[in-house]
């Protein structure tokens, strides 16, 4: 899998490519990525690649033609390398939000060019003419698309196999479908007792199945209190067995 990143600040990307398992995966030839800066395809002294918007307004837009380039470059280097050109994904508040069925979608896939945009927004001319889809991280305004890119780009990459020491750790996140789309469960390691307070006795039973069913009730109950909505989605899909009702009904009782 291979990301691209159309970007005024590469340097934002070392979050991901230089520190932790995403790097020492990028070393180890799981995935790639490649960043392509506007300012190089610029014309002028300042290398400018923003200007006023037309109709008036604060902020500043980014300017089509820039970007435009940078794209052709990234799409060529692809092809070059025989790789497919992968889909244009332009990171915008105005965009479908990312989750973890997204991840596990584009991880299915070659792989993304993901233009960050900054300032005020991007040309309009530039999205309808080679923009494929548009993402959000959340119903939130960042200072530019890279503060966004990253943490999409990391849930996609600990997807990848053998990227986690522990194959199966990405299967027990929360929003995982493993999980029904649950929050996860709380988690406890040694010591047995900490300052006064124990580690559930589940946990400790070595009991499988009773180890599961706590697991579960625990996702049930914190999913209720944070993200009720989730429990009524999953209702609504039939991922909620009999158990799993009957605990919800005693808490909301």
């Amino acid at each position: 899998m291979r990301f691209d990143a159309i970007t005024l600040f590469p340097e934002i990307f070392a979050g991901i490519t230089a520190h932790g398992v995403t790097s020492r995966a990028l070393s180890q030839g799981l995935w790639s990525f490649k960043a392509w800066n506007p300012r190089d395809y610029t014309q002028d002294v300042h290398r400018t690649v923003d200007d006023r918007p037309y109709g008036g307004g604060p902020g500043m837009v980014m300017l089509a033609a820039p970007l435009e380039e940078a794209l052709r470059d990234a799409q060529a280097d692809r092809e070059r390398l025989g790789q497919p050109r992968g889909q244009v994904v332009l990171l915008s508040p105005t965009g479908r939000r990312f989750d973890q069925a997204a991840a596990a979608q584009w991880v299915a896939g070659p792989g993304k060019i993901l233009v960050c945009g900054r300032y005020e927004g991007v040309d309009q001319r530039f999205v309808d003419r080679c923009v494929d889809e548009e993402w959000s991280l959340g119903d939130f305004v960042l200072s530019g698309g890279e503060l966004a890119a990253v943490p999409m780009m990391d849930a996609c990459v600990r997807l990848l196999p053998g990227v986690l020491n522990d194959d199966q750790s990405a299967l027990q996140d929360s929003f995982h479908v493993n999980l029904d789309g649950l929050l996860d469960s709380p988690h406890y390691t040694r010591p047995e007792v900490y300052d006064g307070e124990p580690v559930p006795e589940a946990l400790l039973s070595g009991h499988h199945a009773r180890i599961a069913r706590w697991r579960r009730d625990q996702s049930l109950r914190l999913t209720l209190a944070r993200r009720p909505e989730l429990i009524e989605v999953a209702r609504r899909e039939g991922r909620l067995d009999k158990a799993d009702e009957k605990f919800l009904l005693g808490l909301q009782s």
